[in-house]
C-alpha cells in the first residue's frame, strides 16, 4: 500500500509487508525550446525554462503477489511511473526496489539492475520488432541473460507461447502475421520469458477491440495466479482495474491523492478527484426508459508545466477553500487501510458512503 505521513507521500512503512517498494520518486523533463524561443533569446529576451513535473514524489508500496491498478486522466504520471518502475526509465531522484533489490543502478547515468519486473506496453504493434521473427523476439533476452541456450531457445519459446494461449508452432511468423490480441499476447510471453517476479502493464488493452480485451485481462489474471506475480496495472478504464486489482492507487497531476482497497474506493471514495474520476464512468439506468447517465469532470486539466500552488485539484473542487490553494494536503491514513490526500477527506468520505446507502 502508499505510506501517510508528510506532504511528499510519505514516511517508510513496515518493509516486512513490502515487495515493491516506491520510494519518494521524482520525474521532470526539460521542455524542447522553440526556434521562435532561441531566437527572442539571442535578440535579449530573457527565456523562462519550465520544467514538466510528471512525477511529484510518489511512495507506494506493493505486497508480493498483489495487483495494484494505477488510474488518472491522461497526462497525469501513470505510465511515467510505470516506466521508472518498470527500469527502463530513470527517476529525478528517489528509488524503487523489489525485494530490496535495487531496480536501477545508483550511478551518475543509471541503468536497469534486474530482470525481476518486465513491462508490458500499450501497443503490442510498435513494441514489437516487425523484422524478428516471434521466437527470436521471445528469446533474445532470455539467451543474454542466460536463463537458456541457444540450442534449447527453441523448446523454451515454445513453452512461453503456450502458457499464454498461442499455438508453439507460430513462433516462426513474423509480428505483422498476428492479430492485434495475438500479437499482445506474444508480448506478455516476451515478458514473462525473462521469469519477472513483477509485471507493469501499461494500457495493456486499450488499443484492443472490447472482446479482445475481456481475453487478455483473464489471460493476466490466470498467468498471476499460476506464476505468483506481482501487478502494477496502468489503465484509464476503472472497470478493467475493478475486475483486476485488489487495491488501486489514484493520480492526479504527477502526485497520489488516494489509495486503498478497491472495492472500499470504488464504493466510497475520500478523495474528491476520486469521485469525480468515478462519477464520470457512464452508467445504465433502467427505469420508466433506458438512458446512459454520467457526470463528467469539471473544468481542464491544468498544465503540468504550471500547475497550480496547494492541492493541484482546487481549481475542479466542489470543496475547494482557501486553505486547499496555499496548502499541500499530506496523504495520510483513512480508516482502515486507506490513504488520501485531501484536508476534507473524512467529510467527503462520510458523504459518499451517506450517498452509497441511499
Amino acid at each position: 500500500m502508499g505510506r501517510a505521513g508528510d506532504s511528499s507521500n510519505g514516511v517508510p512503512s513496515d518493509s516486512t509487508r513490502s515487495f515493491v517498494r516506491i520510494d519518494q520518486i521524482d520525474r521532470q523533463f526539460a521542455p524542447s525550446i522553440s526556434i521562435g524561443d532561441r531566437i527572442a533569446a539571442k535578440l535579449g529576451s530573457k527565456l523562462e525554462k519550465r520544467s514538466v513535473h510528471a512525477v511529484n514524489r510518489v511512495s507506494l508500496d506493493i505486497a508480493r503477489g498483489q495487483a495494484v491498478g494505477l488510474v488518472g486522466e491522461s497526462g497525469c504520471g501513470k505510465s511515467t511511473l510505470g516506466r521508472i518502475v518498470a527500469g527502463i526509465l530513470p527517476p529525478s531522484s528517489g528509488t524503487v526496489s523489489i525485494d530490496g533489490e535495487p531496480v536501477m543502478s545508483a550511478q551518475r547515468t543509471p541503468v536497469k539492475t534486474t530482470r525481476r519486473v518486465q513491462l508490458v506496453f500499450q501497443d503490442p504493434f510498435a513494441s514489437l520488432d516487425p523484422r524478428m521473427k516471434v521466437r527470436d523476439i521471445i528469446a533474445e533476452g532470455p539467451i543474454a541473460h542466460g536463463l537458456t541456450t541457444k540450442a534449447d531457445a527453441e523448446t523454451y519459446v515454445r513453452r512461453w507461447l503456450g502458457l499464454v494461449g498461442l499455438d508453439p508452432d507460430l513462433g516462426s511468423r513474423y509480428p505483422h502475421q498476428f492479430s492485434g490480441g495475438q500479437r499482445q499476447r506474444v508480448a506478455i510471453a516476451r515478458a514473462l520469458a525473462m521469469q519477472p517476479d513483477m509485471l507493469v502493464c501499461d494500457e495493456p488493452v486499450a488499443s484492443l477491440d472490447v472482446s479482445i480485451q475481456a481475453q487478455i485481462i483473464n489471460l493476466l489474471l490466470k498467468l498471476r495466479r499460476e506464476l505468483d506475480l506481482t501487478l502494477l496495472f496502468i489503465s484509464h478504464d476503472l472497470s478493467v482495474v475493478h475486475h483486476l486489482c485488489e487495491r488501486v492507487a489514484v493520480m492526479y497531476l504527477g502526485r497520489i491523492v488516494e489509495e486503498g482497497p478497491t472495492e472500499q474506493v470504488y464504493a466510497a471514495p475520500a478523495h474528491p478527484y476520486t469521485r469525480a474520476l468515478l462519477d464520470s464512468v457512464p452508467k445504465l439506468v433502467i427505469a420508466d426508459d433506458v438512458s446512459v447517465t454520467f457526470k463528467p469532470i469539471q473544468g481542464e486539466l491544468p498544465s503540468p508545466m504550471n500547475p497550480p500552488p496547494g492541492c493541484h485539484f482546487h481549481g475542479r473542487c466542489p470543496h475547494a477553500v482557501e486553505r486547499c490553494r496555499a496548502e499541500v494536503p499530506p496523504l495520510r491514513q483513512i480508516g482502515n487501510a486507506r490513504l488520501a490526500a485531501c484536508h476534507f477527506a473524512e467529510a467527503v468520505l462520510a458523504e459518499t458512503q451517506a450517498a452509497a446507502v441511499t
